[in-house]
């Protein structure tokens, strides 16, 4: 068996369809199915279930597989130990949660990229559960969110903390409050990220009740992003919450609505987390270190930084 056979059955795991998984290692969809086809000859075993769509192994396929993905990773780290301690380089795919995605991004691409060009980045939005999906398929390299992952064979890095910010619409209750307690915001009184977000997940665990005799809110309203979220404090009052880095852009007009939060004042927890025997390890290094400065200038503190 070769390496390059070992590669199609994992590409054809990971796609699950013969035609994205040739289009993914470069080559042929029946260069790819010939090889396979020899791969099981001399395995005997079919390692695919063809007459399923999607395609999906079988019950040897996934044990064999399994080892197959931990030769490539032991045959890559034959390559990369020749160039340990060398410039990053390289492929590097990254998927991250919506809500650090808009903040963080915008100022840690042009960074690192002017800092690692041999490195060629990859950038996608995606869910928590799309991330760790992804993950396990090894379709990207690492993921950035704002949850503790406790899964085996995952690595986690915290890379920063930040707290929780309120944003006040003019009139609202609260507008003239030095800071805003958690306990008297409901989750009808704050313009809330749609389901599927962790950061709603957390916003809602925050949230208390409202002074009683205080009129609901009319017109509800959820969003997938937390610049959408403030625009409709600024356009029609409530409340939302964010992150802290999500306000360093903000005008001095808005600047004057953010409120912090009563002590002890809650935050979150950005994390990397990759699989433990990721390759790319000095790559992600250099990511992480990156992260940590961005986000060091664009607060102006290091008091958040883990």
């Amino acid at each position: 068996m070769t390496l390059a056979q070992l590669r199609y059955a994992v590409a054809v795991d990971t796609h699950r369809h013969f035609g994205r998984a040739a289009d993914a290692c470069f080559v042929s969809q029946p260069t790819l199915s010939a090889a396979l086809k020899k791969l099981e000859a001399e395995l005997g075993a079919v390692l695919f279930d063809r007459s399923r769509q999607p395609v999906v192994p079988t019950a040897a396929g996934e044990r064999v597989i399994a080892q197959a993905r931990v030769v490539l990773r032991e045959a890559a780290a034959l390559a990369g130990a020749a160039g340990e301690g060398e410039e990053p380089a390289g492929p590097l795919r990254l998927g991250v949660i919506p809500t650090v995605a808009e903040s963080l991004l915008p100022l840690v691409a042009g960074p690192f990229a002017s800092r690692y060009p041999k490195v060629e980045l990859s950038i996608l939005e995606l869910t928590t559960e799309a991330i760790l999906e992804q993950l396990a398929t090894e379709r990207i390299d690492a993921g950035i969110l704002a949850t503790q992952e406790e899964r085996a064979g995952l690595q986690t890095e915290v890379l920063y903390a930040e707290p929780f910010v309120a944003y006040v619409g003019e009139g609202h209750r609260m507008e003239a409050d030095p800071e805003v307690a958690c306990e008297r915001l409901s989750p009808g009184d704050v313009w809330l990220l749609s389901e599927g977000h962790c950061f709603r997940d957390q916003v809602l665990h925050l949230c208390g009740s409202a002074p009683s005799g205080e009129a609901a809110r009319s017109v509800r309203f959820e969003s997938g992003s937390l610049e959408t979220l403030r625009r409709m404090v600024d356009r029609t009052g409530g409340v939302t919450l964010l992150p802290r880095l999500a306000t360093h852009h903000l005008g001095p007009s808005q600047v004057a609505r953010l409120r912090p939060l009563a002590a002890p004042a809650p935050q979150r927890e950005v994390r990397m987390v990759t699989l433990r025997a990721h390759l790319k390890r000095h790559t992600l290094a250099a990511f992480a270190d990156v992260v940590r400065e961005v986000v060091r200038g664009a607060t102006g503190s290091e008091a958040d930084e883990v």
